[in-house]
This record gives structure tokens, sequence and C-alpha cells, in this order.
């Protein structure tokens, strides 16, 4: 390479940091890595695991015997998995299922972070295209149940700026996709006490006139959820006004990330505030699905990255 041709590649490089922080337009995304964790990590903890009879403790940097066994991940694996980072070319990514910034850096190297801080390996978080301003908020502990799950995560983007947006990364208690909250089942009356910490969130965030989203895993088919005590219908209530939400998945068909799978409907969701909600660009919805040979081949995920591209300048301007 010539130094007129390095000159130029520099340049580019250059261009390509400051294009997220200047632009009017983000790419954001969610995507649950499923126990992503460095393979050390994996190698470190394997010894210790836990039997499924042995009841769950978060305050352990524990991991269950199974997902030692089933989720050894190559250096071919995760070559494969920051490849579908870097296609996936997001500005912010809401990530589920992570041991931090150490093995988030693994699939996205050039960007910072936000994370929760549990001693347990799953762990929520953001990882923040570098370049684009950024500070980490308080961590949603309400939504861990005294930390017996996950915590949710706060960033906020061009902090103390005209652009400020607040984004909140969950992931939600499982095993109750679609049946009533207050059903009795117990993962169902988990879910349920995680729902006034979300609605208050929602609604302080609303309370502040800036524009907000909440992105992640909710374990749950907010699209067809069964008549009575719902998660929708308490978040999305529309008091106060700006806490109207924009499911950015409604209408959208839906199509499993693999060709092995056979989930019927979304669970990984990204929800705009009203304010927000302007700045949505018309048919950005997207899913990055996997290639049935990597699929097939490759360690990858249970879940793949849903994302939409929002205009900045737009979704902050007040309503007329």
């Amino acid at each position: 390479m010539n130094r007129l041709t390095a000159g130029l590649a520099g340049l580019l490089l250059v261009a390509a940091a400051s294009h997220a922080a200047t632009s009017d337009e983000l790419k954001l995304a969610t995507w649950n890595l499923e126990w992503f964790m460095t393979p050390a990590t994996l190698w470190a903890l394997t010894p210790s695991c836990t039997q499924p009879d042995v009841p769950r403790d978060s305050s352990r940097r524990s991991i269950p015997c199974d997902v030692a066994r089933e989720n050894r991940r190559s250096g071919e694996d995760i070559a494969t998995m920051q490849r579908y980072a870097r296609e996936l070319d997001a500005d912010v990514v809401a990530l589920q299922e992570v041991d931090g910034a150490e093995a988030a850096r693994l699939l996205f190297p050039g960007y910072d972070f936000c994370f929760s801080t549990r001693a347990a390996v799953q762990n929520n978080g953001f990882a923040i295209r570098r370049g684009i301003p950024f500070a980490c908020g308080p961590e949603l502990m309400g939504l861990s149940l005294a930390d017996d799950v996950r915590r949710g995560v706060e960033v906020r983007l061009f902090p103390g700026s005209p652009r400020e947006l607040k984004l909140l990364s969950v992931h939600l208690k499982s095993g109750c996709a679609r049946d009533p909250l207050d059903s009795g089942k117990p993962a169902c009356q988990e879910l349920r006490r995680q729902v006034p910490a979300l609605e208050s969130w929602i609604d302080a965030r609303a309370a502040e006139h800036k524009p907000f989203a909440v992105l992640g895993d909710f374990n749950r088919d907010l699209r067809r959820e069964p008549a009575g005590v719902a998660v929708w219908s308490d978040i999305d209530d529309g008091n106060p006004p700006a806490a109207d939400l924009v499911n950015t998945a409604e209408g959208q068909g839906f199509e499993n990330c693999s060709p092995a799978q056979t989930f019927s409907g979304y669970i990984d969701y990204i929800l705009l505030g009203r304010d927000m909600a302007r700045g949505l660009v018309r048919d950005s919805f997207g899913r990055e699905l996997y290639r049935p040979r990597d699929a097939l081949r490759r360690k990858l995920s249970d879940h793949c990255p849903v994302f939409i591209r929002l205009r900045v300048a737009d979704a902050t301007q007040p309503e007329s």
C-alpha cells in the first residue's frame, strides 16, 4: 500500500467512526446472545456447574451444567457471530445473556459498553458504536426482584443535548410467553411482579418529555397476549400521554432465525415512546436471520437480532 492509499484509508476510517456521532439517523437493535461468555470463563466455571435440581443463586458466578456441556463455542463459532454483528452494523445494540464487556468485545470490537453489574453470568447491557456520545444510566433494580432475575440497564445517548435519548435494555422472566399473568404459574407470577417496575420507568421517562425506548428479550408474545392481566396493556396505557407506546414489530411477519427453529412469534422487541416513534424510519424494521449452513455448523444463539432505523432529529421535535 503506497502512502497516498494509506492516507485515504485512514481518512475513511476516521469518517466511519465519526459518522454515527453526527448523523441524524441511528440504527438500533436488540440481540440475546444465549449465555455468551469468553471460552476461558466457560472452562473456568464448568467444574462447579449447577445441577438442574439446585435452586438458582444469582449472587454466584455459576452456569448450569447443560450450558457447560452444550454452549461451548469454538473460535470459528465466535468468528461467525462476529460476522453477523458486523453485518448488522447497528449503532446501538441492546444485549442480553452476556457476561459483561469483556465477552461483548469479542463480537463488537469497535464499540463501548454499558452493562449490569450482577455477579451472575447473564447480564443485560448495550454496545454503543465508538464516537456516539453516551452515558451509562442507573440499573433498574426493580426488574430484578431483589436480584433474583435480570436487572434493567439504561443508557443515555447524546446526553445533555437537545437530541438526548434514553434507552432501556430488558430481559424479562422466561416461561410465560402466552399464559395469562394471573394464571398462577410461578413464571407468570414472577413476570407479573416485574411489570410495575417497567411501567414506572416508562411513565417517568414520559413525564420528562424526552424520547425513550425499551429494547430486549421480553420472553412474552406481546402481540398475542390473552385477555385480562397482560404486560402490553399495563405498560401501554398512555398515562402520561407520552407513554403511549409503539411496538415496532406490530404488523410484521415472523420468520424463525434458522430452519430448525419452530417458534411462532416474536419475543424480542423494540418499543418506542410516543416522542421517539415520530422518528421511526418507515419500513426499517428487520430481523437478521442466520444462514442455514451457519445455523447447522456453528453454535450461534437461539435468538437473532431485531433492528429499526430512527431519525434522531425528527424524534426530538416538539409535537405540532
